[in-house]
């Protein structure tokens, strides 16, 4: 599933966000499984994967019982600090206390689509780089390479 845009939310009182219509629309259980899975980032965001794409970027880690000490190091991290939100009939998923208090995540934020998953991340910090973000797409445009699908989350 591709995401794209942007959406202003808000994570409620019991801590749950609502993902966006137009988002669950598009969202087959075929597809995307029955779930999000969710990773802090160290950059204040919390990142969100469809279950099938997060089980097809974990399983290109989980290749041998005995990993070197910087991969072991690496996993334990990632999946220890991820979790499995699952979708209530509203379409909204609970973001665990621990998550948001990690990230530093207010309760007004933005859904920013990345392609291959969606972040949530602060709406007040993401409202007052807009500007300078749409300035520098050219630069980063011009020094990155297409990502390769290594399978990597």
């Amino acid at each position: 599933m591709l995401f794209t845009g942007h959406y202003e939310h808000s994570i409620d009182a019991k801590n749950r966000l609502a993902i966006p219509a137009d988002i669950r629309g598009r969202w087959s259980a075929t597809e995307c499984g029955g779930a999000w899975y969710a990773i802090p980032w160290p950059t204040g965001a919390l990142r969100l994967y469809t279950e099938a794409d997060f089980t097809k970027r974990a399983n290109a880690y989980q290749n041998s019982l005995t990993p070197a000490p910087d991969q072991a190091e690496l996993q334990a991290t990632l999946f220890g600090l991820s979790r499995r939100l699952e979708i209530d009939a509203a379409g909204r998923v609970r973001l665990p206390e621990d998550l948001i208090s990690l990230t530093g995540l207010p309760r007004e934020v933005v859904l920013v689509g990345a392609g291959e998953w969606l972040e949530v991340r602060d709406r007040a910090a993401w409202r007052a780089t807009m500007k300078k973000r749409l300035e520098q797409l050219p630069s980063l445009m011009a020094g990155l390479q297409p990502p390769t699908h290594n399978g990597a989350p």
